[in-house]
C-alpha cells in the first residue's frame, strides 16, 4: 500500500515538473537601453544558498543578457572587487546599495536577482538599476517548477529500496524513511542537477521576456 502511495506522488510531482513556467516584465519607457554597454549582476538573494547555485542561476541571466547584446560582469567575478571595497551582501539588495556597488565597479546598471520561494515551485524576480540614481530601468518575475521535489524525493525512494532489497528485508519502511530523508536533507544551497537547471532555465526566459535588446531589430 505504501509502495502505491509512493508511485502515485511520483507521478504527481512528475506531472507538476512538466507544468509551463509563467512570468511578467516591464521596462521604463522611453529610456535608451543601447547606452548600457555593461551589466554587472551583483547579487543572487532569497531561498537560496551557496556559491554554487547562485551562480548557475547568474550564469542563466548571462545568457539572456549577451543574448540581448549586453556585456556582463559575473556576479562570481565581481564579489572579490567588491570585498575590496568592503562592501557587505546586505549592502547591496536595495536599489541605492546596488547603484553604488555598479559605480565601483565601473559599469551604468547592475542586476539584482531574489529569489523569495525555492522549493518544488521557485518564484524570481530581477531588476536592473541605473546606477547614476537607483531608478528601476526594468523589472521582470516569474515562476514555475523547479522538479527539486521530484528528484529528491523519487531518488529516495529507490536508494531506499535498493538498500532494503539487498539487505534482505522489507523495502516499506526503508523507502518512506528513505524518502522522508532525502527530503528533509534537501539543502537549498545543492547546485542544481541538469534537469533541475532546464526547469531554472525557462523561468529565467519567462522573467526576461521582454527585457530590451542593445541589438538593433532584425528586419
Amino acid at each position: 500500500m505504501r509502495n502505491a502511495c509512493l508511485c502515485t506522488l511520483a507521478l504527481a510531482l512528475l506531472a507538476a515538473g512538466c507544468a509551463s513556467s509563467e512570468g511578467e516584465s516591464y521596462a521604463t519607457a522611453g529610456y535608451d537601453f543601447s547606452s548600457l554597454d555593461k551589466v554587472a549582476i551583483v547579487e543572487v538573494t532569497g531561498r537560496v544558498y551557496g556559491d554554487a547555485v547562485k551562480n548557475q542561476i547568474g550564469t542563466l541571466f548571462t545568457m539572456e543578457l549577451i543574448k540581448r547584446g549586453y556585456a556582463v560582469i559575473e556576479r562570481s567575478q565581481i564579489e572579490s572587487l567588491l570585498k575590496e571595497q568592503e562592501f557587505q551582501a546586505s549592502d547591496i539588495t536595495t536599489n541605492e546599495g546596488a547603484a553604488r556597488a555598479g559605480a565601483v565597479l565601473n559599469v551604468p546598471a547592475v542586476l539584482l536577482i531574489d529569489i523569495p520561494k525555492y522549493k518544488e515551485k521557485m518564484e524570481m524576480s530581477a531588476k536592473l538599476v541605473d546606477v547614476e540614481d537607483g531608478t528601476i530601468l526594468w523589472i521582470g518575475t516569474g515562476s514555475g517548477s523547479t522538479g527539486k521535489t521530484l528528484s529528491t524525493i523519487v531518488g529516495a525512494a529507490a536508494g531506499a529500496a535498493a538498500g532494503a532489497v539487498i539487505a534482505g528485508g522489507d523495502s516499506s519502511d526503508r523507502v518512506v524513511g528513505g524518502v522522508l530523508g532525502g527530503v528533509v536533507g534537501g539543502v537549498a544551497g545543492n547546485a542544481l542537477s541538469p534537469d533541475q537547471e532546464k526547469q531554472v532555465k525557462k523561468i529565467v526566459n519567462k522573467v526576461c521576456d521582454t527585457l530590451p535588446s542593445r541589438l538593433p531589430m532584425k528586419k
